[in-house]
């Protein structure tokens, strides 16, 4: 069975959790929102090859390192077109619902989550779910901002996120990690229909 290694790495002013997913037996791996501090996240990826760049949104919290670590390591840079278009971004790939980024011996699954923002993903490999600014512990993504829609946001929360099991581990955009289960029984965001 191949082994799966999640880095989290710190990045920005608005401390955002940018995520190095490395396949343990090839050491291909993914990066998921590099929003700053393009050295510290390269630090991580000794003797790896990444193999996509991935953005739950585009915010410029998420992705201002983003050409950086295209730069350094080569990798294609995957996001929603809705997102690219909205905040005047570029990517190779636009990504659509059910698409499945290969690296090594995993595959990371997108899931088409908008509400925070027109274009806005998950990424889930195994039981692990990446989901940006969509859900995080206690909370969820500001509804505030240029482009967020609130009927989204709930259809992403109840359609898609509240869907899958409840030992499903989140690793959000912001803050610490959390599960599926403890999101549905203690996030008072998820209590609204």
């Amino acid at each position: 069975m191949a082994r799966l290694a999640i880095q989290k790495v710190h990045v920005g002013e608005k401390d955002t959790n940018c995520y190095v997913i490395a396949c343990g037996d090839t050491d291909e791996a993914v990066v998921i929102d590099p929003g700053d501090d393009a050295a510290k996240i390269t630090g991580q990826l000794a003797k790896k090859t990444v193999r996509w760049i991935c953005f739950t949104h585009a915010h410029p919290g998420h992705t201002g390192a983003k050409e950086a670590i295209k730069t350094a390591t080569g990798a294609a840079t995957a996001m929603h077109l809705a997102d690219a278009t909205t905040f005047l971004k570029s990517a190779d790939r636009y990504l659509t619902s059910g698409d499945r980024l290969p690296f090594g011996r995993f595959e990371l699954e997108v899931l088409i989550t908008p509400g925070h923002t027109p274009g806005g993903l998950s990424f889930k490999v195994g039981n692990h779910l990446f989901t940006g600014d969509t859900l995080m512990a206690g909370k969820i993504g500001r509804l505030d901002l240029p482009g967020a829609n609130p009927q989204q946001m709930l259809l992403s929360l109840h359609g898609q996120l509240l869907t899958l099991p409840d030992n499903t581990v989140v690793y959000p955009g912001h803050g610490p990690n959390t599960t599926i289960g403890a999101e549905r029984v203690g996030n008072p965001y998820l209590r609204i229909r």
